[in-house]
């Protein structure tokens, strides 16, 4: 599915592994979706390319801060036909905290925070915050706020799929294995 927005998804190495990460699901729903794995000292040079490309107006996406209320914003400026991009940090919420704090070469980059009262409907992780979203409902309302309703309405269906289905499958397998 197009959107005028795309998504970069700064991916701990861990979450490659888990069956459980919902990034996928944005590569697989929104076109132009690129992956790329984070490190603190060596960041991929594919990354380092696109945030010096004129094209994009990149942003990450983090929750408010005091440290960094100097870099918040409400609207992306896409000015100049510039393509508004999310950088979203895939991983734990405190892998994200760290991947947001220890990457210098994300430091100089505007904040934006998903304007949402959802709650977490991810049944497959926990977190101890309900307004904690995954990565791919935090996509969901950063599609929501800025007006691209099909796209994220889409990418919720996917969600919903994949969120209902594993957990069963996790059930089912619990069951048998009687626990």
């Amino acid at each position: 599915m197009k959107a005028r927005c795309q998504f970069w998804l700064l991916t701990h190495h861990n979450e490659f592994y888990k069956p459980t990460n919902t990034g996928r699901l944005i590569a697989h729903s929104i076109a132009q979706t690129q992956i790329f794995e984070w490190s603190r000292l060596d960041p991929p040079q594919a990354l380092l390319d696109a945030l010096a490309d004129p094209r994009y107006a990149p942003c990450i996406v983090f929750p408010s801060g005091e440290d960094y209320a100097h870099r918040m914003i409400d609207v992306v400026d896409g000015g100049n036909d510039r393509i508004p991009v999310f950088i979203i940090l895939d991983g734990t919420w405190r892998q994200a905290r760290r991947m947001f704090r220890h990457s210098r070469y994300l430091q100089h980059l505007p904040v934006i925070e998903p304007k949402t009262e959802r709650l977490s409907r991810y049944a497959l992780r926990r977190s101890k915050v309900e307004e904690h979203l995954c990565t791919a409902e935090v996509a969901i309302a950063l599609l929501e706020q800025f007006g691209e309703t099909v796209a994220a309405s889409h990418l919720e269906r996917y969600f919903d799929l994949f969120n209902g289905g594993y957990f069963e499958s996790r059930r089912k397998w619990d069951k048998a294995e009687g626990v």
